[in-house]
This record gives structure tokens, C-alpha cells and sequence, in this order.
């Protein structure tokens, strides 16, 4: 990786830093996992943009599709994926922030497109269109839905999914267990189970490296 892109990204998680200090949750509901199991960092059906069979590390954001501070820090773990897919697990949770009007709206559209086997599709259509779509006091459901479109989804499911009580409860159990493991802003990473707080590129990439020795 290019020196520039090496500051840029280290830019970049410094941003990621202050941001999450300031979108803090407030959902209610305090700690319960909300389906009277344990909180975890990984579920059975959590979301994976890889899953290598001999996988030698987990890699886990706790996200928001809408959070700046999120969009900012898509290129490192994209980065991350580009090096390490072959060998990492990734997994996204949900974990839309009150404070953002759409958040929520774009995680349903993203678990509806993940009922479709479009996740990965429709999880960078967020980020590569977030500026466009970003911080408006609008519902932008009709937005997404044309995402779906374009992405040649069935869009008659799509929007089943988007409004069905199997995907809020998905996503209301993964705020839950982001908040029970103390999880407070996005984004928020997970090594094998481990919290992580990196303060550049270089301290994120190096965690995830001795993680897949251990």
C-alpha cells in the first residue's frame, strides 16, 4: 500500500474515532440480547461478506450505513478484505444509530437484499451512494427500493422483507447484542471476539495479522 494511502487511511480512523464519541446509543431496551440467549459477537446468521473454509481470524463491525464516520472507514476494511478475504472471516452487524434519520431504513434494505443472496451488492451501494443519501430528514424508502431495482432484485420480495417482522427482529438483535458487549457508536470492531479500538490503518491491520497467528 502507497505511502498517501497509508496517511489517508490513518486520516481516516481518526475521524472514525471522534465520530464514534459523538453517536452515542440511546435505544432503549438495555442489555438483553432480546431473544433470552447470551449476547455474542458472531451469530449463526450473521452476515458475512467472506467466509473461507480454513478461516484463521474473525473480523466484526458493528455498523451503520449511514454514520460518516462508518463510510469513511469502508475503504480500510475494504482494503483488509482485498489482503486478508482469503483468510478472514467478515462479518457485519447492524447497528443503525437513532440519531440518523435513514440508518435504519438502509439496514432493512440491506437484510432484504441479503434474503435475495444480494448482502454484499446491496451493503456497497449503501456506502458507495451514502453522500448522495446521507443526512436527509426524508424517508428514502422509495430510494432504496430503487436500489433493489437496479441491483435486479425481485422487488415485489424486497419489499415484503423490507417491511417483515423477521427483519427487525434480525436487526433489533443485533443493536441488542452490540449494546450487552458494549458497543456505544460505529463504527465498532471485533477481532475473534475481542474489541478492538485502532487509531490508524496500520494498528488495525497489524491486530488482525497477530490475531491469524494465534
Amino acid at each position: 500500500m502507497s505511502r498517501n494511502i497509508k496517511i489517508s487511511l490513518a486520516v481516516i480512523f481518526v475521524f472514525c474515532l471522534a465520530l464514534t464519541a459523538v453517536f452515542v446509543v440511546s435505544r432503549a431496551g438495555g442489555d438483553d440480547s432480546g431473544d433470552g440467549q447470551s449476547a455474542v459477537v458472531v451469530r449463526s446468521d450473521s452476515q458475512r461478506l467472506s467466509a473461507p473454509t480454513d478461516s484463521k481470524a474473525t473480523f466484526v463491525e458493528f455498523l451503520d450505513f449511514e454514520c460518516e464516520a462508518c463510510g469513511a472507514a469502508y475503504p480500510a476494511v475494504e482494503q483488509l478484505r482485498q489482503t486478508y478475504g482469503d483468510q478472514v472471516t467478515f462479518v457485519v452487524r447492524y447497528f443503525p444509530l437513532p440519531g440518523h434519520f435513514n440508518a435504519d431504513r438502509a439496514a432493512r434494505a440491506v437484510a432484504a437484499a441479503a434474503s435475495q443472496g444480494r448482502f454484499e451488492a446491496m451493503y456497497r451501494k449503501m456506502f458507495d451512494t451514502q453522500k448522495q443519501w446521507g443526512e436527509q430528514q426524508v424517508p428514502l424508502d422509495d430510494l432504496f427500493a430503487s436500489y433493489a431495482q437496479e441491483l435486479g432484485l425481485d422487488t415485489d420480495q424486497f419489499a415484503v422483507d423490507y417491511n417483515s417482522p423477521a427483519t427487525r427482529a434480525l436487526i433489533d438483535r443485533d443493536i441488542a447484542d452490540g449494546k450487552a458487549l458494549g458497543v456505544t457508536g460505529t463504527p465498532s470492531f471485533f477481532i475473534n471476539n475481542e474489541p478492538i479500538k485502532p487509531g490508524s490503518y496500520d494498528e488495525l491491520n497489524s491486530a488482525l495479522s497477530s490475531a491469524m497467528q494465534q
